[in-house]
């Protein structure tokens, strides 16, 4: 944050108390980390602070310090656009373009508020007076901990704090395993240790309470994989009646799109998710090297993301849609076959 946001960020908040925190629709690790993490250090210092989703987020987050605060705007409209109307600052976080926010969207636009953006995807949207954007940062919930540290608070992280934002970095780097993971990460990890995350028990909670529909909706989805071999890409589909026979829940295909990844040879990998109750295809994108899906999902798929993390959806069918990917690809032959 340089020196003119952090300037204006300051004023903000020295003359405003009523804040509003906002998420991207499909809430992750990193989105909902970030917001709680706020949310708890803007409490502390005595403003008056609501944290609300465009909608649901996963159970395997729902025991995140303070998310039983969170307000859904898809369950609770009308508060939800209350407390937008009545914020006097709102932080937008780990998202960069008000339409992430679904429905929401419209609320956000109409409202009297100062925006301050925190986030690290690329080509940011201007609506905000002051922003945070650093798109070689590995997450929100580092920029998060970097911003309270602008703010002179490293030594007000309390284990709420430290835990959601820990979260947040774990699931957002692949349990630091992703290019965007820095030594900066690791000591901003050591640190939030030292300041109460307890560093097993979180990815515990986070990875291992699988249910058993999960693991075989893997199975699923394994067993549906398709590898390209002359385009050094794999790919993913799941239908919806696949996802029924399974009691899909929000989050089960969290990190599914992964592992054609761990294949050798292959730096392309793609999920297709069938969401009929939305009538769209949701699609995530991921990478190795220098190949950019967040390019590749904003030249077709009205999305994007990172170089080597990104998602979009089409309005066509599952079938359509990845016929119409395979029809792609030949474009970006060289490409694959080149990356570094």
């Amino acid at each position: 944050m340089n020196s003119t946001n952090l300037s204006n960020t300051i004023n903000l908040l020295q003359s405003n108390k009523t804040i509003a925190i906002v998420g991207h629709k499909n809430p992750d690790g990193d989105a909902v980390g970030s917001c709680l993490g706020l949310f708890h250090f803007l409490k502390n210092r005595g403003f008056n602070v609501t944290v609300v989703m465009p909608n649901d987020f996963p159970e395997f987050l729902k025991w995140l310090p303070g998310c039983d605060t969170i307000i859904n705007f898809e369950k609770h409209l009308e508060e939800v656009t209350s407390v937008i109307e009545n914020a006097e600052v709102i932080f937008t976080l780990d998202f960069n373009a008000l339409n992430r926010t679904g429905g929401l969207g419209e609320v956000l636009e109409q409202a009297k508020a100062k925006f301050i953006m925190i986030d690290h995807h690329q080509q940011p949207d201007d609506y905000a007076i002051a922003s945070y954007s650093d798109v070689t940062m590995s997450s929100t919930c580092e920029m998060v901990y970097h911003f309270i540290e602008k703010l002179q608070g490293k030594n007000e992280i309390t284990p709420e704090i430290a835990t959601n934002l820990y979260a947040g970095i774990m699931t957002d780097t692949g349990s630091f395993r992703f290019p965007a993971t820095s030594a900066t990460t690791h000591r901003v990890i050591a640190h939030l240790i030292e300041c109460g995350a307890n560093n097993s028990e979180i990815h515990q909670n986070i990875y291992d309470t699988n249910s058993p529909d999960r693991m075989k909706l893997l199975g699923v989805a394994l067993n549906n994989m398709t590898i390209l071999s002359e385009y050094k890409t794999a790919y993913i589909t799941l239908s919806q009646k696949e996802l029924d026979d399974h009691n899909f829940k929000k989050g089960d295909t969290e990190g599914f799109v992964n592992y054609p990844l761990s294949i050798e040879g292959i730096i392309f990998a793609v999920i297709f998710i069938e969401n009929k109750q939305e009538s769209i295809t949701k699609i995530s994108f991921r990478s190795k090297g220098t190949f950019s899906v967040n390019e590749f999902a904003r030249s077709h798929y009205n999305g994007g993301g990172h170089t080597n993390a990104a998602g979009g959806k089409s309005d066509a069918t599952l079938t359509e849609t990845v016929s119409e990917f395979i029809s792609i690809l030949p474009h970006y032959k060289n490409a694959l076959n080149h990356v570094s």
